[in-house]
C-alpha cells in the first residue's frame, strides 16, 4: 500500500498546480532572485488581556544560493519568523513572498501545494509520521506530490544515504536516536529539490562531526540554486552562513553580510 495512503490527513486538495503567472513567479533562475521576501511582516498574538508582537516590521530578502542564520536569545520571534516564511502561519501585516509566489494571495490548495512542492523544512521537534519507516518519513512528500511509489523510496534512499542513514532506512522513528531522528527530518526537507529550506536548529541534535555535515548537505543543496534560513544557537553554524540576521523581541537588530553577494561564506573568507 502506498505511504500516503497511510496517512490519514493527507489531503487531495494539495494536489493541482499554482496557476501562478509568470509575473507572479519572476524568473527565478536569475542567481540574484530572492527565493524569500519579507516586507514590512509583523505578527501580534493576543493571549488573554495581553499583546505579544512576536515580530515586527521585517524587511529583508534571501537569495538562490544563499545561507542565512537567524541568532536570538529564546523568545525573540526566530520560530515565529521560520512559520511565517513556511506559510505555517500569517502575519498580521505586511507580505511574505516565497519563490515568486505572495502568500497572501494564495488559496488554501495552493499554499498547500507550495508547502510540499517548494519548501523543505527541519523542525526542533523533528515531526516524524510514528507509523512510517525512516524512507516511508522521506519519500511521504514526494508522492504527496504524484511521484510513485519505487521513485519515492529511490529518492528517500539517496538523501538517507546523504545523512549517513542509508542502514536505518526501514527502522521506525522509535528505533532511532535523537540524532539519527534529525537526520531523517534533514533527509525529508532535502527530498525533491525544493527551492526553500527552513531549519529550526539542525545541528542541535548532532556531535560536531555530524553537524558540520549537515550543513555541508544544506550548502551542497543551495549551490544548485536553493536558498536556506537556519534559526541557530551555535556560533560555528553561524559563522558557516553567508549572512547572519540577529532578532531581540521581535525586531531585527542587525545583520551581517552582504545580501548582494550571493556566495559561500567559507569560499570568501581569506
Amino acid at each position: 500500500m502506498p505511504v500516503a495512503s497511510r496517512v490519514s490527513d493527507a489531503s487531495d486538495s494539495a494536489r493541482g498546480r499554482l496557476g501562478l503567472t509568470r509575473e507572479d513567479r519572476g524568473l527565478l533562475s536569475v542567481a540574484h532572485d530572492p527565493v524569500l521576501t519579507f516586507r514590512g511582516v509583523s505578527r501580534v498574538y493576543h493571549v488573554g488581556g495581553t499583546t505579544v508582537h512576536a515580530l515586527s516590521d521585517a524587511d529583508f530578502e534571501v537569495y538562490a544560493g544563499e545561507l542565512v542564520a537567524v541568532v536570538g536569545p529564546s523568545g525573540a520571534g526566530k520560530s515565529t519568523l521560520l512559520a511565517l516564511a513556511g506559510g505555517l502561519d500569517s502575519p498580521t501585516g505586511g507580505e511574505v513572498w516565497v519563490d515568486g509566489a505572495p502568500l497572501h494571495a494564495l488559496g488554501t490548495a495552493e499554499l498547500a501545494e507550495l508547502r510540499r512542492d517548494r519548501v523543505g523544512y527541519v523542525f526542533q521537534d523533528f515531526n516524524l509520521v510514528a507509523a512510517l519507516t525512516a524512507a516511508e518519513n522521506v519519500a511521504l512528500p514526494r508522492e504527496l506530490a504524484g511521484v510513485s511509489r519505487r521513485a519515492a523510496r529511490g529518492e528517500a534512499l539517496a538523501e538517507l544515504s546523504a545523512v549517513g542513514l542509508a542502514d536505518q532506512a526501514d527502522r521506525y522513528p522509535d528505533q532511532l536516536s535523537g540524532g539519527q531522528q534529525q537526520r531523517v527530518a534533514i533527509a525529508r526537507a532535502l527530498v525533491g529539490g525544493r527551492r526553500l529550506l527552513l531549519a529550526d536548529e539542525p545541528t542541535g541534535a548532532l556531535d560536531t562531526s555530524t553537524g558540520d555535515a549537515v550543513i555541508d548537505l544544506l550548502r551542497a543543496r543551495i549551490s544548485r540554486g536553493a536558498a536556506a534560513v537556519v534559526v541557530t544557537h551555535e556560533r560555528g553554524v553561524a559563522e558557516r552562513a553567508d549572512r547572519v540576521i540577529e532578532i531581540r523581541d521581535g525586531s531585527i537588530i542587525a545583520a551581517t553580510g552582504d545580501p548582494a553577494s550571493v556566495g559561500h561564506a567559507e569560499e570568501r573568507t581569506p
